[in-house]
């Protein structure tokens, strides 16, 4: 991860970020790769060497076509022939594109393996952020800058590798060859051509940049907003908000098409204008050189070369304006990309972290305290301890603090102060890998990820066998349903679990729980979404994975941890009851309290329920027999 951040280190400098590149365009881990690097160097020094010459021949067939002997001066008497020097000037042509070609194949593994280790890293990088960076991002957004980030790394490697440094030797080459064969004088044209060609084209791209920029927001704005958008499909239609969708979709793409006329348009503008300069610059050379041809010291083979010799460095010319704006084009696209790797994780692990080790299981809260706002604290001063082998519930009202604690147990925050121990170990100490490993967790809202049934199950250990999955599918009551689904575990389960009901895809977490076979187990409120029947199913399987561990239960429904060995009662973050069901509804204070609120509510429910049922009996009573028939 440390090669990454230095590439972000100077946004601006294209030249620091090749320097930081380099590591992937040369990689040290693949000798095959350098070789390609080698010979596609060498090709490419081979193609610019014939590219200069190729004029060349051009001269000497105009010059032998104009019955001039200037070719005899350089060429065995073979090739001095008109029609020769034609063949030949094709030939030359025809195989400095097979060097160009070939140096292109070469290269290319390399440039895709460079992209390919910076979307690693960055996927890996943005794996160990922190919850809250992920909580405050837009997932669409995310995708985009990713996506866009790594079209900017292949552009930055292959454009500075494959344009930039074969249009400075095709210079130089030129340069020299204006210099030795017809005088300062026309070097100074095409120096001054090329300065002024390359000036304009830095300043015009540069002010295309802020257009591009303005582009790549909308974009990502628009992109956002449809992922969001489909992402929350249901709720859409429950609202009929369709088209108040389609009109902040629309919104975001106004402004793409604005920002995107404006690129296309200042393009054009940016192209006129280096035709022009070239232009001015060719005729100089040239009117130069027909005076020379009309006084006798050029032979018209020299015009026709030097116009020759011009047309072709305008090629690489070109290349690099589009060259210099692909590549700032890629810095821009890749500045938010690098932004990402610039991050550090909000919680990392100590520089000495060790496995932890779960020997019982014994998890202890010591006067810990947390806020996600320092400005804000969520718990203040919680201390208690969950014995190996038994279950504590912590129960409170919403905003209490509930789902806080199991977030740190996990380790997703850091505590403010005071410390999280397991068998005697700090979290913090240890590392984070070693600690979600030894925890498994049932929660409020399982998502599941746009896959089968059976990766869904085995996510909690891909090393599973089938026959263990299934097992573990037996045991969380959820087999019976999937032999009866028409493809069984290859059934998709859809985006998020959708094609599932809630019950069914509590099963599949807690079969995949019941498959990662934790020491320690938390139930985040597993059953708290759920109607009562399907909450008593549920409960049964959720006993079955607890028996024999410690388990931490993080509850709403107060029926579900009834037989708790201690139940914890959080308000505004400290605990203000502790003790068993009994204990608890004996002393008369909140937990009492939700007690019976909770029993009229489901009281309530069950007389409701009856009543429908007994209006649907009567219903049918009231029908004729032909009728219930």
């Amino acid at each position: 991860m440390s090669q990454i951040r230095t590439v972000s280190g100077d946004r601006g400098s294209t030249l620091s970020t090749l320097r930081n590149l380099w590591p992937y365009m040369w990689p040290s881990e693949r000798p095959d790769l350098r070789a390609r690097v080698l010979w596609a160097s060498f090709y490419l020094v081979l193609a610019k060497i014939l590219t200069v010459l190729i004029p060349y021949f051009f001269k000497w067939a105009t010059d032998a076509l104009d019955g001039a002997n200037s070719a005899r001066e350089w060429l065995p008497l073979v090739l001095t022939g008109a029609i020769t020097l034609v063949v030949a000037y094709n030939v030359a042509r025809i195989v400095s594109v097979a060097l160009n070609q070939l140096r292109d194949a070469l290269f290319a593994s390399v440039g895709q393996y460079a992209v390919r280790q910076l979307a690693y890293r960055t996927f890996v990088h943005l794996h160990a952020l922190s919850l809250r960076f992920h909580l405050e991002r837009r997932t669409g957004g995310l995708s985009r800058i990713i996506e866009r980030g790594t079209k900017g790394i292949e552009a930055i490697v292959r454009f500075t590798i494959l344009n930039s440094i074969p249009t400075v030797l095709e210079f130089a080459l030129t340069a020299g060859i204006f210099a030795f064969a017809y005088g300062v004088s026309y070097l100074l044209v095409v120096v001054l051509t090329v300065i002024a060609y390359c000036w304009f084209t830095v300043v015009a791209s540069d002010w295309r940049i802020n257009i591009r920029r303005d582009m790549n927001e909308s974009d990502t704005d628009a992109n956002s907003k449809a992922i969001d958008s489909l992402l929350n499909f249901e709720t859409v239609k429950y609202f009929g908000n369709e088209a108040m969708e389609a009109e902040r979709f629309d919104r975001s793409m106004a402004r793409y098409e604005v920002a995107a006329t404006k690129i296309w348009t200042s393009l054009g503008w940016l192209n006129f204008g280096q035709g022009v300069i070239f232009a001015i610059g060719m005729a100089a050379a040239m009117v130069m050189s027909a005076l020379e041809v009309r006084a006798g010291t050029q032979t018209l083979g020299d015009f026709v070369f030097i116009n020759a010799l011009l047309m072709q460095l305008s090629i690489p010319l070109n290349f690099i304006g589009f060259v210099y704006r692909e590549i700032r084009q890629g810095l821009t696209d890749i500045e938010a990309m690098f932004e990402l790797l610039d991050v550090a994780p909000e919680v990392q692990d100590a520089p000495n972290a060790t496995p932890l080790v779960v020997s019982e299981g014994r998890i202890r809260f010591e006067n810990v305290r947390f806020g996600y706002d320092p400005a804000r604290e969520i718990l203040k001063g919680i201390s208690f301890e969950v014995p190996p082998g038994k279950s504590v519930a912590i129960v409170g009202p919403s905003g209490a603090g509930k789902s806080t604690i199991s977030r740190l147990l996990f380790r997703f925050y850091d505590v403010s102060s005071g410390r999280i121990t397991i068998d005697g170990q700090d979290l913090a100490s240890v590392s984070q890998e070693s600690v979600r490993a030894a925890i498994g967790i049932v929660p409020q809202d399982t998502v599941l990820f746009n896959d089968t049934i059976l990766y869904n199950i085995r996510y909690g250990r891909p090393s599973a066998s089938e026959a263990e999955v299934h097992r573990a599918a037996e045991l969380a009551q959820i087999e019976g349903f999937i032999r009866q689904l028409p493809e069984g575990f290859s059934s998709m389960v859809g985006e998020r679990g959708l094609k599932l009901s809630g019950g069914e895809k509590q099963r599949v977490a807690i079969a995949r729980t019941i498959l990662k076979a934790p020491p320690i187990l938390v139930l985040d409120e597993a059953t708290s979404a759920l109607d009562t029947h399907t909450e008593q199913e549920i409960q049964s399987a959720l006993d079955l994975v607890s028996r024999e561990r410690t388990t931490l239960t993080i509850a709403h429904r107060l029926s579900t941890i009834v037989d708790a060995d201690e139940i914890i009662v959080l308000k505004a973050g400290e605990i203000v009851e502790r003790g068993s069901h009994r204990s608890l509804l004996a002393a008369g204070g909140l937990y009492a309290e939700m007690w019976t609120m909770q029993r009229e509510a489901t009281e309530a429910e069950e007389v409701l329920r009856r009543a429908k049922e007994a209006d649907a009996l009567g219903v049918l009573d009231r029908r004729r027999p032909a009728e219930i028939v």
